[in-house]
């Protein structure tokens, strides 16, 4: 009997440890929700239970996996703004601050109001042990946290910086870490530190001045009702922001810098790459395999589409490609006439499929952080053509790593590009040098998948891991710069100044009564 109770026993002990999460990624680009899907999926492969809020649910989820469909999302991206031709004809403009957080407001708005989101936040059914919220540029999401009274993890996607950093610690020195819209490196020249200290401060006055006030709207309106339904008091926005158990950052150092991090921050790029990957199809590994010279992996990522490039591009672009010895695969949406014998279009690329073989000896990317992250995991050298948002800044990181050429987007970009791949696949060190980062990148005490769980295990079983909680944000700011210790400075100075100020005066007053008695 005892036996029989013993294998009842251990049989229970995994389900015993198993945690009702909630993860937020609702923002409807695909990069995005390839970061989200890694989350659920090695939580699922831990055995706890996923509620997913997500812009692209999957056919057939597993049985614990609930997804929560936000797909109207999609309807209000602006495709407009990642258009390839639109990019090169306004040479690379990026959309005003106005314009980029009026989407990030829409974003916000269009999820916590959806219908499904309000009908799972009313459910006194639904509770969990934690929320795994993505940060994109507000802070809005941190309602779930205060809703269903649990735990709060904050994902970043990009590298740390100041915009995440603020929630868990003091505000990061500009002198030596950079905005994530920069293209500076440390160390930074004289007027390289002062353009980021005034885009810190500019920052904060444009969140603090104008955009709180759209996010505290959306927030009350649409967490405080549900709040109350539950019989819960609703935490202000400006308390529960910075209620973070932890942040989980898609980073690691071989990829960006050695920021200083607070204990709350643990970096796990990287973990969206599944070990079991994908295999290629018959044809694919044909076409890899039998190419003597090797292959060159040509994808501009999800949102950018290269049928948008103007037809000009197109064709001096297969005529380049024509010209070299190599086998080039390129992530097209659609067919292309009168394609070289070389060049070989790919609809759909199974990209760390493609990546992980050994014949693939350069990717020419547009430099998205998961790009990025996979070629450091693979040990691919890239040529790097930024188009928006952090591509800028981690392709210029890639070159001064010494594994990228960049290449603007232009219409001589195919002369352009000819010669970047000549550099690189003539000279050895970029390979070299990309081989070294990828050595770093692996060389960890854990594979950043077992590290997410364990951290989201770990704040569960710890409720909330108050231990991590920076003391920088039980200061406030004028004592952390001292302005309070210079005041005190300032007056005692200013104190003896006035008194000897007084003191020679009654003297010279003294010496000018005795000199006039004496007359």
């Amino acid at each position: 009997m005892w036996k029989l109770l013993l294998v009842l026993c251990v049989c229970a002990a995994p389900l015993s440890a198993a945690y009702k999460i909630l993860v937020v990624s609702p923002v409807p680009g695909k990069s995005h929700t390839i970061l989200g899907d890694g989350f659920v999926r090695n939580l699922l492969n831990a055995g706890h239970e996923v509620t997913y809020i997500t812009a692209f649910p999957v056919e057939n989820p597993p049985a614990r996996l609930h997804q929560v469909n936000v797909s109207d999302n999609i309807k209000y991206f602006p495709v407009d703004l990642v258009n390839i031709k639109k990019l090169i004809d306004d040479k690379g403009e990026q959309p005003s601050l106005s314009v980029f957080f009026g989407i990030i407001e829409q974003q916000a708005r269009n999820t916590v109001s959806n219908e499904n989101v309000q009908r799972l936040m009313r459910d006194p059914k639904q509770n969990f042990d934690a929320v795994i919220v993505e940060w994109f540029f507000s802070e809005v999401f941190t309602g779930f946290g205060s809703v269903f009274g649990c735990p709060m993890i904050l994902f970043s996607s990009v590298e740390p910086h100041w915009m995440v950093l603020q929630w868990i610690d003091g505000l990061p020195n500009p002198a030596y870490t950079v905005d994530i819209q920069s293209t500076g490196t440390a160390p930074l020249g004289f007027l390289a530190r002062a353009k980021e200290l005034f885009n810190q401060v500019a920052g904060l006055l444009f969140k603090s001045l104008y955009f709180e006030a759209i996010e505290n709207k959306i927030y009350e309106e649409n967490f405080r009702p549900a709040a109350e339904a539950r019989g819960r008091t609703l935490t202000p926005l400006n308390v529960q922001r910075y209620n973070i158990s932890l942040m989980l950052g898609n980073s690691h150092v071989s990829l960006g810098e050695a920021t200083r991090l607070p204990q709350s921050y643990k970096p796990i790029g990287g973990y969206h790459i599944d070990p079991d990957l994908k295999p290629l199809s018959k044809e694919l590994k044909n076409i890899i395999e039998s190419s003597k010279d090797g292959v060159i992996y040509f994808s501009m990522g999800s949102n950018l589409k290269s049928k948008d490039w103007p037809v000009e591009i197109k064709q001096d672009l297969l005529k380049m490609f024509s010209g070299l010895k190599q086998t080039v695969l390129w992530k097209f949406e659609e067919d292309l006439p009168n394609l070289p014998k070389n060049v070989h279009i790919l609809k759909w690329a199974p990209q760390p499929t493609i990546l992980a073989h050994p014949n693939t000896k350069l990717f020419i990317t547009h430099g998205g952080l998961l790009s990025t992250t996979e070629t450091i995991h693979f040990g691919v050298p890239i040529i790097g053509i930024p188009a928006f948002a952090d591509q800028f800044v981690n392709v210029d990181r890639a070159v001064g790593k010494g594994f990228a050429k960049r290449v603007d987007l232009s219409y001589d970009i195919a002369q352009e590009l000819k010669g970047a791949i000549e550099e690189l696949l003539t000279n050895p060190s970029y390979t070299e040098r990309v081989k070294e980062l990828s050595l770093i990148y692996h060389d960890r005490p854990a594979p950043p998948a077992r590290e997410l769980v364990h951290w989201v295990e770990h704040v569960v079983k710890t409720r909330g891991a108050p231990h991590l909680r920076s003391p920088a944000l039980l200061v406030p700011w004028y004592q952390k710069v001292y302005l309070d210790l210079a005041v005190v400075v300032f007056s005692v100075l200013a104190a003896i100044y006035i008194g000897l100020k007084r003191l020679c005066c009654s003297k010279k007053g003294e010496k000018t009564s005795a000199k006039q008695k004496k007359n």
